[in-house]
């Protein structure tokens, strides 16, 4: 099984922070005072590793926003809630009846939101009320 891009990090990561060690430990054994100065050095330059890494996870970029695709007759798709969707013939709505209150904490989908079939509705977030055929 193939290892997953954040695993591969956390993986060499913890390698070379074990390579960083036994190297380390080894200079300590011949000069205490050389492995004083290399492990001040490495540790304010590992800390601003971590500093940089904090604010690129923090405020990087966070790519191209997510596809919401609506390919099929009549289809209907959104990237949040939809309230009310009607893919039949007619300006028919759904029964008169009021929309269920969103969902506490619902956020609108991050992946692809895609409705490819005759009539389909597909929503990133909440659905309301959706009628799919003429009645």
């Amino acid at each position: 099984m193939a290892a997953t891009p954040s695993k591969a990090l956390l993986l060499s990561g913890v390698g070379v922070a074990a390579a960083g060690v036994v190297a380390l430990l080894t200079v300590a054994f011949t000069d205490l005072g050389r492995a004083d100065q290399i492990a001040s050095v490495g540790g304010v330059v590992l800390a601003l590793a971590g500093l940089g890494l904090s604010l690129w996870a923090q405020f990087g970029s966070r790519g191209a926003a997510a596809p919401v695709v609506a390919s099929g007759p009549r289809s209907v798709a959104a990237g949040g809630s939809v309230g009310v969707a009607v893919t039949g013939d007619g300006p028919r709505t759904p029964a008169a009846q009021a929309a269920p209150p969103a969902l506490a904490g619902g956020t609108a989908s991050s992946g692809p939101v895609t409705a490819s079939g005759e009539r389909s509705v597909a929503a990133g977030g909440d659905i309301g009320s959706v009628s799919t055929g003429d009645a």
